[in-house]
C-alpha cells in the first residue's frame, strides 16, 4: 500500500559526487522494504515540473527525533534534481511511497553477492541487513566510473563479509568493471544468488553472467518513470513470464526488481516481434 504524505527535509549533505537527503515521511518507513522506491514532487508548488521524480530508498528510520524518515541519494543532473539539491532543513516535500516490487528474500540462508553501480547501489544497504537477519552470508562488489562516484563503500565494509571495489579509471580498487571481478568473487565466496542495482548496461552484464554460471539473480532496473504508479507506460520492459511468453511490463509496478534471466536485455527500449500484443509486420 502506497501513501501520499507531506514531509520536511531533515538534512542534506554531499557524499562524494552525490547528495544524501533525509526527509520525514509519516507512515512510509514502516511499509518500506529493500528495493522499494518513492516518488517526490519537485520544483515547489508553482513549478512547471509536473512529473514526480523516482528515487530508490537508501535507509529508513521508523522512529527518531523527527519521527519516521527516509533517506535517498541522488545526483544533481537535470532541473528537478538541481532544485532538490538546494533544499534546506525544514523545506517541504510531497512524497508518494513505498512504490514498486521489492527484492524477494531467500527462504533459507544462502551465500549472496550484492553488486552495485554508482549511487544505484543505494538499495543494497537495506538489502544486506535483511539478508543477514536471515542468516545469509553477504559479500559485495561496488563499482563506478571514478572514486567519487562510488557510494556507501565504508558502510558496506562494516556490514558485509567482504567488499570488492572497481573503478573504470583505477582511482579506487580494481581498474575495470564489476563484471571483471565476478569470477574471482563468486569462486572465493561461494555465492549462490546475485542481487544487482545500477545502470542498465551493468545489470544486463551481471544478469547474463549469472545465467551463464547457473546462478539465480535479481536486478533492480533503472528505467525512466514519469508517474511511478503504472499509468503512463513510459517505463515498460520486455520480460518473459512464467508461461514463457514475452510481455511489455511496467517496471514501476511489476518491478523495479526482476529476475535477471527474465528480462530481455538486448531488446530493452524495443517491442520484440514475438511479444504478446506486438504489432504484426504487414498486418
Amino acid at each position: 500500500m502506497a501513501l501520499q504524505v507531506d514531509g520536511e527535509v531533515v538534512s542534506m549533505r554531499r557524499v562524494g559526487a552525490y547528495n544524501l537527503m533525509s526527509v520525514t515521511a509519516p507512515g512510509i518507513p514502516e511499509l518500506t522494504k529493500p528495493g522499494h522506491f518513492v516518488a517526490l514532487s519537485v520544483g515547489g508548488p508553482t513549478s512547471a515540473n509536473l512529473l514526480r521524480r523516482a528515487f530508490s530508498v537508501y535507509k529508513v528510520s521508523e522512529r527518531g527525533l523527527y519521527g519516521g524518515t527516509i533517506e535517498i541519494v541522488f545526483a544533481a543532473h537535470g532541473p528537478g534534481t538541481q532544485w532538490m539539491s538546494t533544499l534546506q532543513r525544514g523545506d517541504a516535500l510531497n512524497i508518494v511511497g513505498p512504490l514498486g516490487k521489492p527484492f524477494a528474500l531467500p527462504r533459507e540462508s544462502v551465500n549472496c553477492l550484492l553488486v552495485g553501480g554508482g549511487y544505484g547501489s543505494a538499495p543494497l544497504t537495506m538489502l544486506a541487513d535483511s539478508l543477514q537477519e536471515r542468516g545469509c552470508r553477504v559479500d559485495m562488489v561496488l563499482g563506478a566510473a571514478t572514486a567519487d562516484k562510488l557510494f556507501a563503500v565504508l558502510e558496506s565494509r562494516r556490514t558485509a563479509s567482504s567488499v570488492t571495489v572497481t573503478t573504470d579509471n583505477g582511482s579506487s580498487g580494481v581498474q575495470g568493471r564489476v563484471t571483471d571481478v565476478l569470477d574471482e568473487v563468486v569462486g572465493r565466496t561461494g555465492a549462490e544468488v546475485i542481487y544487482a542495482c545500477g545502470p542498465m548496461g551493468m545489470l544486463a552484464a551481471v544478469a547474463k553472467y549469472a545465467e551463464a554460471n547457473a546462478l539465480y539473480s535479481q536486478c533492480a532496473v533503472e528505467e525512466a518513470m514519469a508517474c511511478g504508479i503504472g499509468v503512463c507506460m513510459t517505463c515498460v520492459l520486455p520480460v518473459i513470464g512464467d508461461d514463457g511468453k514475452t510481455r511489455l511490463v511496467r517496471s514501476c509496478i511489476e518491478g523495479p526488481v526482476f529476475r535477471g534471466d527474465r528480462v530481455r536485455w538486448d531488446d530493452v527500449h524495443t517491442i520484440p516481434s514475438d511479444a504478446v500484443g506486438a504489432p504484426k509486420v504487414g498486418g
